[in-house]
C-alpha cells in the first residue's frame, strides 16, 4: 500500500456503468459469457454496476490473494441485497468481525472430523436408497432427483428430518433458493417476492423443529443439537432467531452448491469414457467391503483428481463479493471506499498460465506430482478462500466422494440424446434440460 495522495492519483478501473439504476445486473446474471467478454475488452480488473452498486470485477490469483489477505483491513465480505435479506441478519454469511469469528467456531463443530465420521452411515443409507430407486426408474431427469438427494442428506444430518425433500421444508426451500440472486423487488409475482414468502414459511417450519428439540431431554448429536447446546464466549446460548438463520444457511450450503458439483461430475465423467474407466478401476482395486471410512476416501486419489477438475471447470459458485471499507490500490487502479468487489472463481479457473487449454477436462492437472492447485496461492478456489473459506468444504468433499464411489462401483448411466446440456449458471450451474439419463445397475 502507498500514501493516499498516490492512490488518489490512480485511475478507476475501466468499464461500463450500464443502464441507470440497474446498471448491468441483468446481463451479468443472464449472459454466461458476460465476464469473458469484459475481460477480453478491459483486462482482468474492470468495473461494472450490479444491483445499483459500482462493482469491480477482479480475476486471477494475485487479486484473490490481496482480497483474502486483507479481510477486515481493506475489505469485508458482502452479498447482493437480495441474498442478504433472504439469508437473514443473524446469518453467519452476512456478518463480519468478531461476531463472524465466534459464530464460525460454533458452526465448525458440525464439520469437524468426528462429526463427519458420524455422518457416514446416514449418508450411505440415503445414497443406497436413491441409487436403487433410480435403477428402477430406468430413464430419468437427474438434476431434480439429485437436488432431492442432497436435501434429504442435509435435512437429516442438520435438523434430523427424514425425507426432507418431500416435506413442506423441501418445497419452500426451492422457492427460497430461486430468489437468492435476483433484483430485490418484493412484489408477489417476482422470484424475490416468492422467495420472501418461502423464507417466512421455512422459518415457521424450522421454529417448530427447534422448539421441539429444545424441550426434549436429549437435544441430539446432529448440527442442530450441537448448536442448541453451544455457548458463545460470554456463556450465552444462541437465540431462537439466530438458530433459525444459521440452520437455514447450513441447509443451503449443504445442498444447492453440492447438487451442482455432483451433477457436473456425472455429466463430465460420462462424456469422458477413459476417465470413467480409470475411476472404476480405482474403485474395484480398493475392494472396500462394508461402510467406507474417512481413511478409505483418502485412498481414492484418482477420484480426488477428477472431483478437483470438475470443480475447476464448473465451479458451483461463480464468485464472491467484498466491500471496500477503505480506498485502496488493486492492480494499479484506485478502488474507492464503499464500492463492491467481486472476485471471480470461474474466470480464475480459466487462467491459461495455470491451466493450459483451460476449456479441456483433464484430471491429470491435479496429479500429486503436478498439483496445479498448489502452484499459485488462491489460483484454485472452488470453496473461496481466506477467513471466509466455505465452512462445509470437508462435508461437501465427503458427500461427493461417497456418492461417486457407490455410483461408480455398482451403476452405469448414459446420456439420452436430443437434450440441451448448456449450463444455466444462477444460482448454481446446472444443465438446461435437467440432465436426462438412462440409469441401470452395472
Amino acid at each position: 500500500m502507498t500514501s493516499n495522495s498516490k492512490i488518489d492519483s490512480l485511475p478507476e478501473p475501466p468499464g461500463d456503468k450500464g443502464l441507470p439504476l440497474i446498471g448491468e445486473t441483468i446481463s451479468f446474471f443472464t449472459d454466461p459469457d458476460f465476464n469473458r467478454k469484459k475481460e477480453e475488452k478491459y483486462g482482468r480488473i474492470y468495473q461494472t454496476n450490479i444491483f445499483s452498486n459500482p462493482t469491480v470485477i477482479s480475476i486471477g490469483a494475485d487479486a484473490n490473494t490481496f482480497l483474502f489477505r486483507n479481510e477486515n483491513k481493506y475489505v469485508v465480505s458482502t452479498w447482493p441485497k437480495s441474498t442478504r435479506i433472504l439469508l437473514g441478519k443473524e446469518s453467519l454469511a452476512v456478518n463480519n468481525g468478531s461476531f463472524h469469528t465466534s459464530r464460525r467456531k460454533l458452526l465448525y463443530q458440525a464439520f469437524q472430523p468426528r462429526a463427519l465420521t458420524s455422518y457416514i452411515p446416514t449418508m450411505e443409507q440415503i445414497t443406497d436408497t436413491y441409487l436403487q430407486k433410480w435403477s428402477q426408474m430406468d430413464k430419468l431427469t437427474w438434476y431434480p432427483e439429485l437436488r432431492d438427494y442432497t436435501f434429504d442428506i442435509a435435512s437429516n444430518l442438520f435438523v434430523g428430518t427424514d425425507g426432507g425433500s418431500q416435506t413442506p421444508l423441501g418445497h419452500h426451500f426451492e422457492a427460497w433458493c430461486a430468489g437468492l440472486f435476483t433484483l430485490p423487488l418484493s412484489l408477489p409475482w417476482t422470484k424475490f417476492g416468492k422467495a420472501l414468502k418461502a423464507r417466512q414459511k421455512l422459518l415457521e417450519n424450522l421454529e417448530q423443529i427447534i422448539v421441539k428439540r429444545q424441550q426434549s431431554e436429549d437435544p441430539g448429536e446432529d448440527a442442530l443439537g450441537l448448536l442448541i447446546q453451544a455457548k458463545d464466549e460470554a456463556g450465552n446460548s444462541l437465540t431462537l432467531e439466530e438458530l433459525k438463520d444459521q440452520i437455514l444457511l447450513l441447509l443451503f450450503a449443504g445442498h444447492e452448491t453440492l447438487t451442482s458439483a455432483i451433477a457436473s461430475f456425472c455429466l463430465l465423467t460420462v462424456q469422458h469414457p477413459e476417465v470413467m474407466q480409470r475411476l472404476r478401476e480405482e474403485q474395484d482395486s480398493l475392494n472396500i467391503t462394508g461402510t467406507a471410512t474417512l481413511e478409505d476416501f483418502k485412498e481414492m486419489t484418482y477420484l480426488d483428481m477428477v472431483l478437483k477438475e470438475v470443480m475447476r471447470l464448473v465451479p458451483p459458485v461463480g464468485g464472491g463479493f467484498r466491500k471496500a471499507i477503505e480506498t485502496f490500490e488493486l492492480g494499479g487502479y484506485r478502488i474507492p471506499k464503499g464500492w463492491t468487489i467481486q472476485y471471480q472463481i470461474a474466470q480464475t479457473h480459466q487462467d491459461e498460465d495455470l491451466y493450459p487449454e483451460s476449456d479441456r477436462f483433464d484430471p491429470e492437472r491435479f496429479a500429486p506430482d503436478n498439483a496445479v492447485d498448489k502452484q499459485a496461492s488462491f489460483g484454485y478456489i472452488p470453496f473461496g478462500g481466506g477467513l471466509r473459506e466455505c465452512l462445509g468444504k470437508e462435508f461437501a468433499r465427503l458427500e461427493m466422494r461417497l456418492f461417486a464411489s457407490k455410483l461408480l462401483k455398482d451403476y452405469q448411466w448414459e446420456l439420452i440424446s436430443d437434450q440441451n446440456l448448456d449450463l444455466i449458471t444462477v444460482p448454481s450451474p446446472r444443465p438446461r434440460d435437467g440432465l436426462k439419463v438412462k440409469f441401470s445397475r452395472r
